[in-house]
Formats: C-alpha cells, structure tokens, sequence
C-alpha cells in the first residue's frame, strides 16, 4: 500500500508490503539509487514496489521502499545528508509498524547510505549494500558538476538551492560508508558488485567488506551497475535475508 513518511518540512512517498496476518514481522527498508537521467528520480524507484512484494511474499517479512527527497513525488530538494536523514526516517516509520526488528538494503548511493544509516542508529539489524561506493570522493572533488546533474536529473528543482553551497558539499566528504561499515562491525553486512560495474570500481565493494572484517561478500561475474535488474543479485540479498530469521508463520 502507498503510505506517506514524514521527516521534518517535508514528506517522502513509499509503498509498504505486508504478509498477510498480523504477527509482528522482521522488516526491510530499501533504498534505490541516484538518477542518471532527467524525471530519474520516478523512474529509480519504479520497480522497487515488486522487489518489495516479491519479498513480503516469499519470506513474509514486511518491507518498505521509498522515493528520497527531491525524487517525485516525494518532496523536497537532493542533498546526501538530506538522503541520510531520509533513510533513518523510514526505519523509525517501519518500527512503528510492529516490525521485530529492521534491516536496510540498498542499491547504488542507497546501499552506501543503508550502511551509514546502520552505523548512525545501533538498533537497525543489520545492512546490505548492492553496488554501493565506498565513499563520495568523486562528487567531492566536482561539487559544481553534481549540483548541475542534480539540476538535469531533477532531483534539484529550486534554483535558490542549496542556500549554503559550502555546507551542502561539505556533506559530500563526510558521509562515507567504508568508515560507516567499520562502526557497525558488531551486525550483519551483505556486500554484492557486478565485476563489470561500469559506474563504481569493484575495488569498492572489496574495501567495504575489508573495513567491517566479517561481510559477506559476493562478486556476480559479468555484472553491471545496474544490479536491481539482475536476478542473481537480487536472489543474493533475498538469500541473505532469509538467513537473517527464523522463518515465521501464522498459525
């Protein structure tokens, strides 16, 4: 079902799976990634609501995806911790479903920041990370060429913003999920890249999984960046989820 998570001024869209009966259940967050094309920010998430049902279905747990601010239609204007924010927004809206526990995934940006938002809150279960860099080094050094992408991809659609340029790619440096996976080395981490990811090096995938010393870590050969499309990495993570719980049933 649509539902609507607010976070300060705004409101973000998403959509929540649930498995039929009302026993509490583990939940799942995902996070979709950064658009490459104009009016991206809908197309990233479109096929987020069957992954969601997909799962719910299959492993009965419920899960919740959701557009970040600056993605029609939800509100707001792109900023990576704005993106942050948006992520620990949603896991305090799934807890509040009667979820036994949560778990983020991600793809892309969302999976780098499905790890930051495990290291920020200590009661998230645990993260998984698809294609994810290991840091934004390259948007920090070219802060003027991300804001203009920004602006192309729509996911920046007010020319006064950022208000304060500096403090908004400042955030560029500081969010950064190889020293993130570090901090939430006592939880679970599933690490997936395609070999041949054509946007973030492998390298990344190697590094985060380094940096918290028990990922699990999964390299698909022949792989693109483009991993929600491909049905090994997505029977990866739901692998992985599986063996998160104990499977649960109504009675």
């Amino acid at each position: 079902m649509d539902v609507t998570i607010p976070i300060g001024p705004i409101e973000l869209s998403g959509y929540l799976a649930r498995p039929e009966g009302r026993r509490s259940r583990p939940a799942l967050v995902i996070c979709h990634g950064f658009p490459s094309a104009p009016g991206g920010g809908a197309n990233s998430v479109v096929s987020y609501p069957q992954l969601a049902d997909r799962i719910a279905r299959e492993l009965e747990w419920m899960v919740l995806t959701f557009s970040f601010r600056g993605c029609s239609p939800s509100q707001g204007q792109f900023s990576l911790q704005g993106w942050l924010d948006d992520v620990l927004a949603a896991v305090r809206f799934a807890r509040r479903q009667d979820a036994s526990g949560v778990w983020v995934a991600g793809f892309g940006t969302g999976g780098a920041l499905a790890v930051c938002a495990t290291a920020a809150d200590p009661d998230i279960c645990g993260a998984a990370a698809l294609a994810a860099p290991a840091d934004f080094d390259d948007w920090a050094r070219h802060p003027d060429r991300l804001l203009r992408h920004s602006r192309e991809v729509e996911v920046i659609t007010d020319p006064e913003f950022p208000g304060d340029r500096d403090r908004w790619a400042a955030q560029l440096k500081s969010v950064r999920a190889v020293a993130c996976a570090e901090v939430m080395a006592d939880r679970d981490l599933l690490v997936v890249h395609g070999n041949d990811d054509e946007n973030v090096p492998v390298f990344d995938a190697r590094v985060l999984a380094d940096a918290h010393s028990a990922a699990e870590l999964r390299i698909v050969p022949g792989a693109r960046h483009q991993l929600r499309h491909d049905p090994r990495a997505v029977a990866l993570l739901l692998g992985w989820l599986d063996r998160r719980v104990a499977p649960v049933r109504d009675s």
